[in-house]
């Protein structure tokens, strides 16, 4: 009766059972969007796994249902329930979302209520049902202070254990649920939204976020300091349904070096922590001997900064060809792509490449700190072309800080001169060029040198992409652009604060679920509901932030000092590039994170 119903029965490989009245802490782990996104989330791989690996804990999946699903659920009164024993989400002790990106807000609300929990915190009395989350966007989580009771800032695997123990000691002692947030609240890492009061000035802006009396004042997010001796799961669940990423992963590092001004996963996984090639290697043999896929991707930020690269590629490449496995390398970087790199990535991949020059000018690439040249671009490309291939994929972000229609004129005219650029080479291969532009529009975010930026209107967002559209002359370009108003959107609810709790609150009851999907957005529903509580999109997306403002984010803290940050914005403003962390420190604070109690580093 419904699309893709093995998205709802469970009972797939490796996933894990037991006996509910042999464990001590239930625990959900909610995905907000569907079965196929979910299933391809490293992190749930990860966390159900070392959760699981404790005989107190038993973890099971939860995702968002579709459309379809939930209609036939509500009809018949049956509650949202989790893939392993199909008992109903107000079954468990701990309710846990991963927030991978803003507009699956909605989801959350509608996943507890068709669980049969209260979606707001105040109404949720008792110490079961907790409701957790964390991920990338808890680096703001004030849009959902309403809803969620803690959470946890930065890398889960110690953390999550420590708060389990801690629930499963507070439910032998018959603690409340207050008493157990407060204890939870002195754990690194855990941030309790309601031991927080919130006051506003006159003209809306943040006045004053105040701890109460026994909890951090700044919360400090969590870190992993060894990744090489960090739990890794040697099995994944495997999906019935095909995950938009079905294939074994091994997480090469965390963090990055680079410290592009737009990117917030660049700066909240700071600093850079690499495994051993020797761990990698074995990780990914195990994946696909117990799992049976036919493809492994090396997942980090930027593949080709890894400093073995070469190395672990040589290694992998000798079992893949034995066990007709395909290599996936996402994240190449343009300025280190190599004839050496090309021939490994030959080897395994067969469709085109893809690049991210993010923006079409050099001024503004400087302005972002892409730290590329159109010299690095044509280079790579002349690598690419003589190497056999014959198409490229290239990525770019529009309304960026100082950009001018002259910056959006850019990425045309760098994708036509590539074109010209294949025609001129006497080895090219034989075939049609074509070069895929790829646009979407800049959100930003927390934590990054461009928090205080004020995102373009909407009308103009739209006027660039239609003239972008008018400067194409050549067939062999093909250009696609994201919807602006999912990123309108996406930059309201980033640097929201907690009057943004009613907003979300009022479009989920007007229907506003699956948000990310664009056949379900509604984006005049949502200005409805900020309308209703005397909001707007301008004040939260739009208006371009004073250095001195306190921002809803601002009594946390992701490592990285507000003082480098500034710095950054400022050099922004006069195109002025920092070297990446290999070349120079740029003294942006997270190396602190790394010091052992004695204060030394680790690394």
């Amino acid at each position: 009766m419904v699309q893709k119903p093995g998205r709802y029965v469970g009972g797939e490989l490796n996933s894990v059972i037991k006996n509910k009245d042999e464990v001590k802490v239930r625990f959900a782990f909610c995905f907000p969007d569907t079965y196929e996104i979910g299933m391809s989330h490293l992190g749930m791989k990860i966390l159900y796994g070392i959760l699981n690996e404790k005989d107190y804990i038993w973890c099971e999946r939860v995702f968002a249902p579709w459309m379809d699903m939930e209609s036939k659920l509500r009809e018949n009164d049956i509650k949202l329930y989790a893939l392993e024993s199909l008992d109903a989400l107000s079954e468990f002790d701990i309710i846990g979302f991963t927030l991978q990106y803003e507009l699956s807000y909605n989801n959350i609300l509608n996943m507890l209520d068709m669980g049969g929990v209260a979606v707001k915190a105040k109404d949720r009395k008792g110490l079961k049902n907790l409701v957790v989350a964390g991920g990338p966007c808890v680096c703001n989580p004030e849009p959902l202070a309403d809803f969620v009771d803690i959470f946890i800032l930065g890398e889960g695997e110690e953390i999550d254990v420590e708060l389990c123990e801690a629930y499963k000691n507070a439910k032998e002692k018959n603690m409340t649920k207050d008493e157990f947030l407060f204890e939870a609240a002195k754990l690194e890492g855990i941030y309790v939204p309601s031991l927080y009061d919130v006051s506003y000035n006159p003209d809306g802006t943040v006045k004053e976020i105040k701890a109460k009396d026994g909890v951090p004042k700044k919360v400090k997010k969590r870190i992993i300091k060894d990744m090489t001796n960090l739990y890794y799961p040697d099995k994944f669940v495997v999906p019935f349904v095909e995950a938009v990423h079905d294939r074994a992963v091994i997480e090469l590092m965390r963090g990055c070096i680079r410290g592009c001004r737009f990117c917030q996963a660049g700066y909240i996984y700071r600093p850079l922590r690499e495994k051993s090639h020797d761990v990698l290697c074995s990780q990914g043999k195990a994946l696909c001997e117990n799992t049976g896929y036919e493809e492994m991707s090396l997942s980090s930020l930027s593949t080709s900064d890894y400093s073995e690269v070469e190395t672990l590629l040589s290694d992998l490449l000798d079992f893949s060809v034995e066990n007709n496995i395909n290599l996936s390398l996402p994240s190449l970087r343009i300025d280190n792509f190599s004839e050496e790199l090309l021939d490994k990535v030959k080897a395994v991949r067969k469709s085109g490449l893809t690049f991210a020059p993010e923006a079409g000018t050099q001024r503004l690439r400087d302005v972002i700190n892409k730290n590329i040249t159109e010299e690095d671009i044509f280079k790579s490309c002349k690598i690419a072309f003589e190497g056999g291939y014959t198409s490229v994929k290239l990525y770019f972000m529009l309304g960026l800080p100082t950009e001018t229609m002259a910056d959006c004129e850019g990425i045309i005219d760098l994708a036509q001169r590539i074109i010209g650029f294949y025609k001129s080479l006497e080895n090219r291969p034989k075939g049609k060029i074509n070069v895929t532009v790829s646009v979407s529009t800049f959100v930003p975010k927390p934590f990054t040198p461009f928090q205080w930026f004020g995102q373009d209107e909407l009308e103009l967002i739209v006027k660039k992409q239609h003239h972008m559209k008018d400067c194409i002359t050549s067939k062999n370009i093909s250009f696609k652009y994201h919807a602006s108003k999912t990123s309108v959107l996406e930059a309201v609810l980033a640097r929201g604060d907690r009057r943004l709790g009613e907003v979300i609150y009022k479009a989920w009851q007007k229907g506003c679920y699956l948000d990310g999907w664009d056949e379900h957005f509604y984006f005049d529903r949502w200005l409805e509901a900020l309308d209703e509580c005397n909001l707007n999109v301008r004040f939260y997306a739009n208006r371009t932030r004073s250095l001195d403002e306190v921002l809803p984010w601002s009594h946390l803290d992701y490592g990285i000092s507000e003082a480098f940050l500034k710095r950054e914005w400022e050099k922004a403003q006069n195109a002025e590039t920092t070297p990446n962390c290999r070349q120079k420190c740029a003294g942006c604070g997270a190396n602190k994170l790394l010091k052992n109690k004695e204060g030394k580093c680790v690394e």
